[in-house]
Order: structure tokens, then C-alpha cells, then sequence
């Protein structure tokens, strides 16, 4: 079992705060400044373009893909960073429709993240062959796997509920009718145990500044199932995809595997980050990590409703079906949650009227998890929302 005392102090948590915004952006890892000012200092400062090879920096994504497959249960040499997760979704999606070229539908659900539906949409548009992309409500998902979709593109973690597809089950489904799937695991990655190998997936993406601690801009992965990688065609046809990117061909020649799927230049600074979060995450058990976010979750949601009444849960009651993050539903969300965060608990708001939670026993425990409660039944049962401040809407909810 892990020992959460230990692992909470590796992060640098900001004093007075209660931060339960972990499934936005997971806060810094203690090693993550010295990691990055050596990386500037004795690489960028001391071996400055030499750096590409002497400090290994052409290698990071692979490197760092490396290290990110088993957390998502992936196979050595089948996932890539870089870039951003948009640009993945967009990858993915692409070379999975050329697979598939005799159908027409997408499938995806309501509840998917927005730009995932605006980059299928964008695609689509942009192929201009018919394409249809189709969005049902998450239940009624399994009755729309039919025969005319091509690919099925679902996000595991709803973002607004924390509701959890069935990766395996959903996956078979597809399959069982000629279908491919395309997994967004950005909010399951690093929450939750994954098995794309096992489930037989054909491709996942994710993003690594939410639950995996790589910070703000932190840069994407893709995954692709390794009978595909080496017969898809990359959409987005980057130099360093390239089988061999300073022969500098006038023509496009595909590098092996997921290789391919690299793109531009790396973030070598956002990696360096990255790999010192991933550090602590090499240390821990997916398995202890989902079963300690449960406990939090289930006396977070029973403490609530038996304070504030006025609050309606709006993720899945069964702890199976729900991922590591909780949400309420309040006409004044967005006022509420600005309250709260006023008084030192820290959450966010999606609309239109989401207050949403996240748990994370990296650095959460349940003394957390009852100030963060006492918090906001003081806010709820005062009205402390109800002033013209906390209902000015920011950029950022």
C-alpha cells in the first residue's frame, strides 16, 4: 500500500488551501523546479544546440512515452508526446478514418469534451466525403454502435460528471461490428487503472497536466495499437515524423511505428517537468491510487449531502461508474464555487451549473476532504455566494 503521508510531501501545495482542482491542473512536484533549472543552466545554458544530442533531448517524447504506456497499460514503443491534445485528437481520428473508408459515421456522446467534437467536426469538414459525425446521450451509446459507424470517439471520464465508460466493453462492442475506437483519457490517466492493451484498443490520447502533475501546457500523448502503426498514414505530416527527419527529403517518407505520430519540435523545458512528476508516479500503484480516490470521494459526497442539501450530486452514485472526480449541480455554481475558493478550497465550475471536484491521494487525504466540506457548508448555508463579486464571470471558470 502507498504511503499518501510520504507522497503529499512531494508536492508544494499553496498554504491555507484546500486544492481539490487536481483533475484541471495538478500542482507542482517539489523536484520540478531543480529538475527544470538544471535542464536550462547545464543543457540549454552549457551545451546549447548540442543539447539535441548530448542531453538526449530528440528522444524525450519516445522516452517519455515509454514511461507513460504502462500507467495506461500500453505496450513498450507505442506512445508518443508532443504537441497539444487537440492536435492528437485530430491524429488519431485521421488515421482511423483511413482505416475504415468504406462507412461514414463518427460516433461520439454528448457529454464529450467540446474540442474533441470540434476537431472530428473540423476533419470531417475538412475531408468533405460524405462524413457524418453523430452524438447520442453517454447511456445510449451502446444502441448506437451499428454497422455504418467507422470510428466510435469517446472521452472514458465524462469532464463534467466524472461518468466513466466501459473501455473494455465498448471497445469489443465496436469491434463486434467492424468499428474502430478512439479513447480520450484525459481525465482517467493517472486517476484510474487503464488496460488499452488488454481491451484490444486501437487508439488513445491524453493530456499529462491534469492527474500526472506535468504542469500548465505539459504536452499530449498518443497511443496507437501496434498492428496499426506501421500502416496508418499520418494526417499531419511533421518533419520529425519523418523516417528521417535531416536527410531533409523534399518528400514525405513516414517514420516506423508510433514514431510517425511525432510532429513538431518538442517542449523540452514543459518535458523536463514532466519527468520529475513522472519520477513519483513510477513509485505508486494505479491500483492503491483508484482504491484511496474512492474512500475520499464516497465520504466527500456522503459528508455533503448530509450538510447542504441544496446541492444535487450530479456524477454517478456507484463509485464503479464514476472516475476520481465528483460533481454537484447549484443554480449559482459559478458564484458558489468563487465563494469557496475565497475561503481556501479550491475547485472550478463548468457550465451551466457544474461545481466540480477532484481527489487525488497523491496529495488529498481525508482531514482535506472534511475542511474542504466545512467550507463549503458555511458558504451554502450563509449565502456567502450571494454578493455582486463572486458572480462576475472571469475568463477562466
Amino acid at each position: 500500500m502507498i504511503d499518501f503521508t510520504h507522497t503529499k510531501q512531494l508536492f508544494q501545495l499553496p498554504g491555507n488551501v484546500v486544492y481539490l482542482d487536481g483533475n484541471s491542473l495538478g500542482p507542482l512536484p517539489k523536484s520540478a523546479p531543480a529538475r527544470i533549472e538544471a535542464m536550462l543552466r547545464d543543457e540549454w545554458g552549457e551545451m546549447v544546440i548540442r543539447g539535441w544530442n548530448r542531453a538526449g533531448w530528440m528522444q524525450q517524447p519516445s522516452r517519455i512515452g515509454n514511461r507513460i504506456a504502462p500507467m495506461i497499460g500500453a505496450p513498450e514503443h507505442s506512445v508518443v508526446m508532443g504537441d497539444t491534445l487537440s492536435i492528437k485528437v485530430y491524429q488519431a481520428l485521421a488515421a482511423a478514418l483511413e482505416l475504415t473508408d468504406d462507412r461514414n459515421v463518427v460516433l461520439s456522446d454528448t457529454g464529450n469534451f467540446p474540442t474533441d467534437l470540434y476537431m472530428a467536426d473540423g476533419l470531417l469538414r475538412s475531408l468533405d466525403r460524405g462524413y457524418v459525425l453523430k452524438t447520442v446521450e453517454p447511456d445510449a451509446i451502446v444502441d448506437a454502435i451499428t454497422e455504418e459507424v467507422a470510428v466510435l470517439m469517446l472521452t472514458q471520464v465524462d469532464y463534467r460528471t466524472g461518468r466513466m465508460h466501459d473501455i473494455a466493453a465498448l471497445t469489443e462492442q465496436a469491434h463486434s461490428v467492424g468499428a474502430l475506437v478512439v479513447w480520450d483519457l484525459a481525465h482517467s490517466a493517472g486517476a484510474l487503472p487503464i488496460d488499452l492493451a488488454g481491451c484490444n484498443a486501437d487508439f488513445a490520447v491524453g493530456c499529462t497536466y491534469k492527474y500526472l502533475n506535468g504542469g500548465p501546457g505539459a504536452p499530449a500523448f498518443i497511443y496507437v495499437r501496434p498492428d496499426h502503426a506501421n500502416i496508418v498514414r499520418p494526417a499531419l505530416s511533421g518533419w520529425l515524423g519523418h523516417e528521417a527527419p535531416f536527410a531533409f527529403d523534399r518528400d514525405y517518407r513516414p517514420g516506423l511505428g508510433i514514431e510517425r505520430f511525432r510532429v513538431g519540435t518538442p517542449p523540452v523545458i514543459q518535458m523536463a517537468a514532466l519527468e520529475a512528476s513522472l519520477d513519483i508516479w513510477e513509485s505508486v500503484d494505479m491500483a492503491d491510487i483508484r482504491s484511496r480516490s474512492v474512500e475520499l470521494s464516497e465520504l466527500f459526497i456522503a459528508e455533503v449531502e448530509a450538510r447542504c442539501p441544496m446541492l444535487q450530486l450530479a456524477s454517478p452514485r456507484d463509485a464503479a461508474r464514476r472516475g476520481s472526480q465528483v460533481s454537484f449541480k447549484f443554480d449559482n455554481g459559478y458564484a458558489a464555487m468563487q465563494a469557496v475558493i475565497a475561503r481556501g478550497l479550491i475547485g472550478d465550475f463548468r457550465a451551466p451549473d457544474i461545481m466540480r471536484f477532484g481527489f487525488t491521494p497523491l496529495y488529498i487525504d481525508s482531514d482535506d476532504v472534511l475542511a474542504a466540506v466545512e467550507i463549503i457548508d458555511d458558504v451554502m448555508s450563509s449565502r456567502a455566494w450571494d454578493v455582486p463579486e463572486f458572480h462576475q464571470r472571469m475568463a477562466v471558470t
